[in-house]
């Protein structure tokens, strides 16, 4: 930990990535740590409304942000998972799992995850038929049938995926009727391989060594479905738990301000890990950009650089 950044951010999602190319054409002397490259957009399927491109897939967008960002040379340390979060006078060192670093300025954009059920069976069959992103495993439900859990645009995201992949989609959504983007909504509405049970939760998970049926409690009472696969698309959980200093909300997104400022001075924040009102690949990219600039101003005002 003898060398001291001047900048280190934790994540490699768009907001982060976003950063890192930020910061890089300002010859900032920074580390990206991150567990892996792409975050939230390489779970993504289908991308119809990220500027400049009518259609991209998630992991199109997420391998363009990494090659973009490569171009810099900018120094990374992937796989290692933030654990801690420090400031020592104008110093703040990152400490993960394998070692710790240090620099004048933070950003987290350390993004989210997703959010479990809690329902028995769950986590006895997690990767044994219970799965969490459909991107990575729709294609081992071809010709099956499946469930996802959820209304909004992830769980619509999934179906989509699904609906052309398994045999049919019961999509168990616990409101009166499923939110998320009309555009995605009315695709999955429309189709006769999907069935919608709306103010409708799961009860159970069953299987023999894998998923084998759902139990669901809907409107007229418990109805047990045979299926293969469960898709759980219930929200998500920002990754905020490692950083204790900066002020949170309920929820545990960082508060930050317009200037992507945290409560404590040289830490930002940006993307889905912190309270900004909408999540979309587009904003945290934004966010992303933001936060290094000022990252830049902050250490151009107080003269901080190696």
């Amino acid at each position: 930990m003898d060398k001291i950044y001047d900048l280190i951010i934790i994540g490699a999602g768009p907001a982060g990535i976003t950063a890192a190319i930020y910061a890089a054409r300002k010859k900032m002397d920074l580390l990206v740590v991150s567990l892996d490259i792409g975050g939230q957009a390489a779970w993504s399927g289908e991308i119809e409304n990220y500027a400049g491109y009518q259609f991209i897939t998630g992991n199109e967008l997420a391998a363009k942000f990494e090659e973009h960002m490569k171009k810099y040379a900018v120094e990374m340390r992937e796989g290692e998972k933030a654990v801690s979060i420090l400031k020592d006078g104008g110093v703040v060192k990152v400490g993960t799992e394998e070692a710790y670093y240090a620099a004048r300025t933070v950003i987290i954009a350390s993004g989210k995850r997703s959010r479990e059920m809690g329902v028995p069976g769950e986590k006895e069959f997690r990767n044994r038929g219970v799965t969490y992103c459909a991107t990575c495993d729709a294609p081992l439900f071809a010709g099956k049938k499946v469930v996802v859990a959820g209304g909004g645009n992830s769980a619509l995201e999934a179906a989509l995926q699904l609906i052309r992949i398994a045999d049919h989609v019961y999509l168990v959504n616990n409101t009166e009727e499923p939110g998320g983007d009309a555009v995605i909504r009315e695709k999955v509405m429309s189709s006769d391989k999907v069935t919608v049970m709306n103010s409708s939760t799961i009860l159970e998970i069953s299987g023999n060594g894998l998923v084998g049926g759902v139990s669901v409690q809907t409107p007229a009472g418990r109805r047990d479905l045979a299926v293969e696969g469960v898709f759980v698309e219930v929200g998500l959980i920002p990754n905020s738990e490692f950083e204790s200093a900066v002020e949170k909300n309920g929820s545990g997104e960082i508060k930050v301000n317009f200037r992507n400022e945290t409560s404590v001075e040289g830490i930002y924040a940006a993307g889905d890990v912190t309270d900004i009102p909408e999540k979309q690949i587009i904003i945290a990219a934004g966010e992303g950009a933001k936060a290094a600039l000022g990252a830049f101003s902050y250490l151009a005002r107080n003269r901080g650089w190696a």
